[in-house]
């Protein structure tokens, strides 16, 4: 079930999460790098500190429920899920091939996946439901929905927003990965979203702005926000694209690039020394 990890430990998971990632793409020759290293933090803290689940019975009416709404940045999330045990480590090099389980969006032919994603903007509507569910069913679990920040485009997030504020949805917690880039450039460029706290809060959530790369922040972050009743949180973490290789960050052309050998090796070597 849920693991308590140290901060130092939770950074050493978010690298590896990095390298397998990046393994995954560049071996699969086409992926999502950039979004996936964004969130890998995220993604530590929330497997590995906040979420409670059972890898022994995945169908455990008490677990937290996860969305991986950004459903493109699944080398992140099966990393993440093959080193909290979901399926076997050696499963990832089967990433995007015929039959695998590990598809290119997110897909319940994954153990531990709740629902595909990928058609962006549905995934806040789909923890809306499981959240109302479990107020209906009296159960004490929360839902966990990451974003990504061009993702809030979409109308559909804040209808979203809005019915979750109105259903009081207190165990809906929503990570955005504010890396300030989605494919074509700079969010604020092609169609700004900000201010975005000031957003959440009109729709009547509780905002808590961090530093999502610092682990301790977003430890924090998930501590403060379960202990909020009466409203949806909304945690937006501040990132950076292609965080931990040089020559991803920041950069939106890497979005649905694989890294070739070279690129990898030395992604890697830097991901590593850090």
């Amino acid at each position: 079930m849920q693991m308590e990890k140290s901060a130092d430990k939770l950074s050493m998971i978010a690298n590896e999460i990095r390298k397998q990632s990046l393994i995954m793409i560049n071996r699969a020759g086409s992926g999502h790098p950039g979004g996936s290293l964004s969130c890998a933090e995220i993604l530590s803290v929330l497997f590995f500190y906040q979420m409670r689940y059972d890898t022994r019975n995945l169908k455990w009416d008490g677990r937290d429920r996860f969305v991986m709404s950004k459903g493109h940045a699944t080398p992140g999330l099966y990393a993440a899920m093959a080193e909290a045990g979901f399926f076997p480590r050696e499963e990832l090099v089967t990433y995007r091939q015929l039959n695998s389980r590990l598809q290119g969006h997110a897909s319940i032919y994954t153990p531990g996946v709740e629902i595909c994603t990928g058609s962006l903007g549905q995934g806040l509507s789909v923890g809306n439901g499981m959240a109302l569910a479990g107020k209906l069913d009296s159960k004490a679990y929360n839902v966990y929905v990451i974003l990504g920040d061009g993702e809030l485009q979409e109308g559909q997030v804040w209808e979203a927003a809005k019915s979750a504020s109105h259903y009081k949805l207190d165990n809906v917690i929503a990570i955005v990965d504010r890396n300030g880039l989605q494919q074509n450039g700079p969010t604020e460029k092609l169609m700004g979203i900000e201010p975005l706290t000031d957003k959440f809060e009109a729709f009547g959530w509780h905002a808590i702005e961090i530093d999502g790369h610092n682990v301790r922040e977003l430890m924090n972050a998930f501590d403060l926000a379960v202990k909020i009743r009466g409203k949806p949180k909304v945690i937006i973490a501040k990132t950076i694209k292609g965080k931990g290789v040089s020559f991803m960050e920041g950069v939106s052309s890497w979005h649905g690039k694989a890294p070739n050998a070279e690129q990898l090796k030395l992604a890697l070597a830097e991901i590593e020394a850090d």
